[in-house]
């Protein structure tokens, strides 16, 4: 059964319970993605989902990954030209641990101006490789042709140019303007109590 709870601010809550199950996948959905890039910082989307996972005041991002791997869960995210998604799958008993990694590092993210320029050349290495691979390459050929003039043509991982002038206030003003709680819907799909991840999430999204 598909329930949904919309927060005073905004923020949607969308779960599908599926007792049978022991699993749950949890996840933010953003509606931002390589679209919305302003034209002198092609990629910030992309590299603004990386920047998420580089530590919070609570954890770093070793610790990130340490606390994700000892629940035996998968932690990721994915960009893309329409939306943004952050997403952990666990098993159901691990639900509350998991959550609150992931919307620590959702909201509570540092954006240590050191990380930001050692995952400039992490993306920049992302785009070298995708140059490199035929496939992948030839459909940003085919966007930037049938989607001329159009933000959608762009690619994803921005460029060369764009992603090594990136400074913390770039990602900082993406955020301002583009991930506004009306903007944000957190699904959970599995062996999961509507109610009860409503208790998880609204305290931290209000």
């Amino acid at each position: 059964m598909v329930k949904s709870t919309v927060l005073d601010n905004g923020v949607r809550i969308i779960t599908e319970t599926m007792p049978e199950v022991r699993s749950v996948s949890l996840g933010i959905w953003v509606n931002a993605g390589s679209r919305h890039d302003p034209p002198e910082s092609l990629g910030i989307a992309h590299f603004t989902e990386h920047m998420m996972f580089k530590g919070t005041s609570k954890r770093s991002a070793s610790q990130i990954a340490r606390e994700i791997d000892a629940l035996g869960g998968l932690l990721n995210a994915q960009t893309s030209k329409e939306y943004t998604v952050y997403y952990v799958k666990v098993l159901d008993e691990h639900l509350d641990k998991a959550g609150d990694i992931l919307f620590d590092l959702f909201l509570q993210s540092s954006m240590d101006p050191d990380e930001l320029e050692k995952e400039k050349k992490v993306v920049l290495q992302e785009i070298r490789m995708t140059e490199d691979t035929p496939d992948d390459h030839i459909t940003d050929l085919f966007a930037e042709t049938f989607f001329h003039n159009s933000s959608l043509g762009t690619s994803i991982l921005g460029t060369s140019d764009t992603v090594a002038a990136f400074k913390k206030e770039h990602v900082a003003d993406f955020i301002d303007q583009f991930y506004s709680p009306s903007d944000i819907v957190v699904s959970a799909v599995g062996n999961v109590e509507h109610s009860r991840l409503v208790d998880l999430i609204a305290h931290r999204f209000d």
